[in-house]
C-alpha cells in the first residue's frame, strides 16, 4: 500500500474518497514539526504540501522513494522546483478552486478600504463614531478605473466582478489576453506605468516569481493617484512593505487592502495601526468549499500521476521526458 503524507491538517474526507487504498499519514495537531517530517517521511511515495509552509530540501533528501510533490494552492514558491525536479520528482498545484474565492475576496478588499468598512466597524465597536449625513464619508467604486496587474485565471474574474459593478477595467500581463478574451471581458491593455498613473484601483493578482518580487515599491507607489488604492491577494513578497507603510504616511496613496504580507504572520505595527488599510489574515481561498475543492484536487493529481497518466496540474513536466 503507497504512503503519502500530508503536511497539515488537510479536509480528510475528500482525500481519502480519491485515495481509498493509500495510507495517509497526518499529524497529530495542525501541522509537522520539522523533526516528524523527516521521521515520516522516509517511506513516503508522495507529499501534499501546502502554500505559506516550505519544503525544504532536507525532507525531499530524507525521502528516498519520494516521486511525486502535490501542492495545496495555486503557489508553489514554498517549493525549491529546481531542486525537486533534479531528483526527477513530479510538483502539482491545484489551481482552478482557488480562482473565484481569491477574486471575490479581492473585490471585497476594493469595496472594504474605499468605503473603509474596516475602519467604521473598529471604531463602531469602540463607540467612537459620531453619526451625521455629511461625517464617515467614503469613496465609491462605481465609475473608477481599476487596474490589474496579472491577467491570469483569478485577474479575469476580478476583472468580470468590476464591469458588473460599473468600473472601466484596464490590466498589464507579461503577455497581452487574446483580442477575443478582452472583448469578452471589455478590459483594454496599458503599459505598467500608465496603469499605475491613471487607476484608481490596483489590483496585484501575478505569481510570486523572482520577476514580480519587489515589483511594487515606493517608485511604483509614486506613480499611483494619492487618491488610489493598492490591493494585494498575490503574494506579500510582490510589495515592497516597508515601502508601502512609507507611501501611506505621506499620502503617496489613499490606501491598501491586503490578504497578505512580506513575512507571513508577521505584520507590522504601523500597518495594524493605520485606519486606512483594510487587513487580512491570507483568506483569498479560505472557504469551506474551496478546502474541499482543492483537497479533492490535489488527490486527484495524485491518482492521476500513479494511474501512469499526465496529471493535470503538472508544473515540471520536464522530468516526464
Amino acid at each position: 500500500m503507497k504512503k503519502l503524507l500530508v503536511m497539515l491538517a488537510l479536509p480528510r474526507q475528500e482525500i481519502e474518497a480519491v485515495l481509498p487504498d493509500w495510507t495517509l499519514v497526518y499529524p497529530e495537531g495542525e501541522l509537522f514539526a520539522q523533526d516528524e517530517l523527516i521521521d515520516k517521511v522516509r517511506d513516503c511515495e508522495a507529499i501534499i504540501t501546502v502554500y505559506g509552509n516550505k519544503l525544504s530540501n532536507a525532507i525531499i533528501d530524507a525521502a528516498p522513494k519520494l516521486k511525486m510533490i502535490a501542492n495545496f494552492g495555486a503557489g508553489y514558491d514554498n517549493i525549491d522546483v529546481p531542486y525537486a525536479s533534479s531528483k526527477g520528482i513530479v510538483i502539482t498545484n491545484s489551481p482552478d478552486p482557488v480562482t473565484e474565492p481569491t477574486a471575490e475576496l479581492a473585490f471585497g478588499l476594493m469595496i472594504g478600504v474605499a468605503r473603509r468598512m474596516g475602519e467604521m466597524n473598529s471604531r463602531l465597536r469602540q463607540m467612537d463614531v459620531t453619526w451625521g449625513v455629511m461625517r464617515n464619508l467614503s469613496t465609491t467604486l462605481v465609475g473608477k478605473r481599476l487596474g490589474i496587474i496579472g491577467m491570469g485565471a483569478i485577474g479575469k474574474a476580478v476583472a468580470r466582478r468590476a464591469i458588473a459593478s460599473g468600473m472601466e477595467v484596464v490590466y498589464h500581463n507579461r503577455n497581452k489576453v487574446d483580442s477575443a478574451t478582452q472583448e469578452a471581458l471589455n478590459v483594454s491593455y496599458c503599459s505598467f506605468d500608465e496603469l499605475l498613473k491613471t487607476s484608481d484601483v490596483v489590483s496585484l493578482n501575478m505569481p510570486l516569481s523572482p520577476e514580480t518580487k519587489g515589483m511594487i515599491g515606493l517608485e511604483e507607489l509614486k506613480l499611483m493617484k494619492s487618491s488610489a488604492y493598492l490591493i494585494n491577494t498575490a503574494r506579500g513578497p510582490v510589495v515592497k512593505e516597508q515601502e508601502l507603510i512609507q507611501a501611506l504616511k505621506t499620502g503617496e496613496i489613499a490606501g491598501a487592502g491586503l490578504d497578505v504580507f512580506e513575512n507571513e504572520p508577521t505584520i507590522p505595527d504601523e500597518l495594524l495601526q493605520m485606519d486606512n488599510v483594510y487587513l487580512i489574515p491570507h483568506l483569498g481561498t479560505a472557504t469551506h468549499e474551496t478546502r474541499g475543492e482543492m483537497s479533492t484536487l490535489v488527490a486527484e493529481n495524485i491518482k492521476a500521476f500513479f494511474s501512469g497518466q499526465t496529471p493535470p496540474n503538472i508544473i515540471n513536466k520536464e522530468v516526464l521526458v
